[in-house]
């Protein structure tokens, strides 16, 4: 017998100490600082960290380099209505590729989805080493998913393309069809269905560092959460701009 979704879940990925990084990107690192047991005023840590660490965003710009870039994104493409779909590799490719979640996921489906679609390929809660094989995403999926309406696509994997590619086609079948891409979910306890998501990526912006450099934002770790459905369009409007969040009736 099933059993209704807990009030608030939690599907962001834990970093704990020695989260492993995308193969190549810099390590995830927690240091202690300041400590009152050794006669500091306050408890501190350094954090060090890719943007692309844990759960996370990727800005259009990090696989088009004329998109947009993570601060130009507008907060509410990442709130709202979305489904949850346990999902399994079923296409294939050519000979030695690995096979990649296909459109035979959809054939049960209405032709219209929620805005957000978050796929649970099967990735446990917490990774000790990087998981190399991991499931990814075709991209004729991806084009027909925003022919129903999709504007976002979430998953548990690492990514939405394999971790050889090198053409990034799942990439790029979301920025033609203008889809944004959250990756690194933790789907582990979660049930199929319809939920309002809350995804809030960290708030960096880009600009000139100290060296005079610009600096673009590619993405951002993320915190996101699921709500029954229907949460966010019940709240007051009073609520809605003290959440600084806009678009959620949808």
């Amino acid at each position: 017998m099933s059993t209704a979704p807990a009030a608030l879940q939690d599907i962001s990925r834990a970093l704990t100490p020695g989260h492993p990084s995308w193969p190549g990107d810099p390590e995830f690192v927690l240091h202690p600082r300041g400590r009152m047991a050794a006669g500091d005023s306050v408890n501190t840590g350094e954090l060090g960290l890719s943007t692309h660490t844990g759960t996370h965003v990727d800005a259009p710009w990090h696989y088009a380099d004329a998109a947009e870039k993570l601060d130009a994104v507008p907060l509410s493409r990442y709130v709202g209505r979305c489904r949850v779909m346990s999902v399994q590799a079923s296409q294939t490719q050519g000979s030695g590729e690995p096979a990649l979640v296909g459109l035979d996921i959809l054939n049960d489906l209405p032709d219209q989805l929620p805005p957000r679609v978050l796929l649970h390929t099967g990735q446990p809660a917490h990774w000790d080493t990087f998981p190399e094989d991991f499931t990814a995403l075709h991209p004729d999926l991806i084009t027909e998913l925003g022919r129903r309406g999709v504007q976002l696509i979430g998953t548990d994997s690492p990514s939405v393309d394999p971790l050889t590619s090198k053409t990034l086609d799942a990439h790029a079948a979301c920025f033609a069809s203008g889809i944004l891409i959250l990756e690194g979910l933790n789907l582990s306890s979660v049930q199929d269905g319809e939920y309002d998501l809350m995804c809030l990526p960290m708030p960096l912006a880009g600009g000139p560092n100290k060296e005079g450099q610009y600096i673009g934002i590619d993405g951002a770790p993320a915190r996101a959460v699921l709500l029954p459905a229907g949460t966010l369009a019940a709240l007051e409007p009073t609520e809605l701009e003290v959440a600084a969040l806009s678009g959620l009736g949808e």
